[in-house]
């Protein structure tokens, strides 16, 4: 299957995997039989797989130019994914109770470390991740692609927040100094994760060509 049909079924696939994996009566026997940890690992990895998959299938659809590519577009993505990866960088470092990707506990409401600039540092980065790529693109396919990642990043950040308010009885008081978004607490932020998150941009961006067979500075040289 190639063209449309691969791209299509690949996002479908996608898409239908991770409403069925969060589905209760998916997820809970799912758990009992791998644990949190376990389940969290094999979610991850499928996702992964089916994101590369839909990665290709994208490629391969057929070329529907929507905008001209520019340089500012270039420097724009490579900001937008340098602010990913710090994100991710703090959320794995980080105590969050707020949303996945960092431990519950010990969680100081005094210090709330990446929860103080957004309580979904995860899916703030998957939403820059995807506004990143369809700036640097430009093209149908990748608009469909990424375009309703990005929206499904954002809205799962009120959808988490709404039902973290019904299962935590202290919410207020551990999320007074959180935020959905917030520059306020950028300062307080500890300077390794940051420096690793670096790091990995710039791995990324060495690697990027020989897995994705793009370069992100061919624009720039």
């Amino acid at each position: 299957m190639d063209g449309w049909g691969s791209f299509v079924a690949a996002m479908a696939v996608f898409v239908g995997s991770h409403r069925l994996m969060v589905w209760p009566r998916v997820k809970a026997p799912l758990v009992a039989r791998l644990g949190a940890g376990g389940f969290t690992l094999a979610y991850s990895a499928l996702s992964v797989a089916l994101l590369a998959w839909v990665i290709v299938g994208a490629g391969r659809a057929p070329y529907v130019p929507l905008w001209s590519l520019a340089v500012w577009q270039a420097w724009a993505a490579l900001g937008l994914m340098l602010l990913a990866c710090v994100l991710v960088a703090q959320a794995l470092a980080g105590v969050n109770p707020f949303s996945f990707g960092s431990r519950a506990a010990p969680f100081d409401p005094e210090r709330p470390g990446v929860a103080g600039v957004t309580r979904h540092p995860v899916l703030l980065a998957l939403a820059l991740w995807a506004l990143a790529h369809t700036l640097a693109n430009g093209d149908l396919a990748h608009l469909l692609l990424f375009a309703p990642m990005g929206i499904f990043a954002l809205l799962g950040m009120a959808a988490i927040d709404r039902r973290k308010r019904r299962m935590m009885p202290d919410w207020d008081r551990l999320a007074r100094n959180t935020a959905l978004l917030s520059l306020r607490g950028i300062a307080a932020l500890p300077l390794w994760p940051s420096l690793a998150g670096v790091v990995t941009w710039a791995a990324l961006i060495a690697l990027h060509p020989l897995v994705i067979g793009v370069d992100p500075l061919g624009w720039l040289r």
